[in-house]
């Protein structure tokens, strides 16, 4: 098997507020909610680079897809990151997400490798690290 995600799936208290902070906060491209006409089908997709995409569902359809409970929220399971190429677009990333309503938990400073970086959580509480990281190769 080769190792190749294709959608990173959230899930989501209140869809609609999802879709906004991620569509309109941080400008992600969406054709917005599909499938509500299926119980437990409303689903929303964002198209990333290199063909990956993100999808923001509801929890309790997550929940009930997938046959587990509904559990407590927890922001320390994982936590997705957002690469620049320079310290500057830090800064800017972060004022954007602040500005689209996400709580700043760590603001952008230097690091121990050598780079930049500050961490959100969107407003269902799932981590973001926006970094600087001057070992990645160009994120052209």
């Amino acid at each position: 098997m080769k190792p190749h995600i294709t959608l990173l799936t959230l899930g989501v208290d209140d869809l609609e507020r999802a879709v906004a902070f991620y569509r309109d906060g941080l400008g992600f491209p969406t054709q917005g909610i599909v499938g509500k006409e299926f119980e437990n089908g409303a689903v929303a997709f964002f198209q990333l680079h290199a063909g990956l995409k993100l999808a923001l569902w509801p929890r309790k359809s997550m929940a009930a897809d997938s046959g587990l409970a509904v559990g407590a929220r927890g922001s320390l399971e994982f936590s997705l990151a957002h690469n620049v190429a320079t310290e500057q677009e830090v800064d800017a990333v972060m004022q954007q997400a602040s500005r689209a309503g996400a709580t700043i938990v760590k603001a952008a400073r230097k690091t121990f490798y050598g780079g930049y970086a500050g961490y959100f959580q969107d407003p269902d509480g799932h981590l973001w690290e926006v970094a600087f990281n001057p070992g990645f190769e160009s994120l052209g």
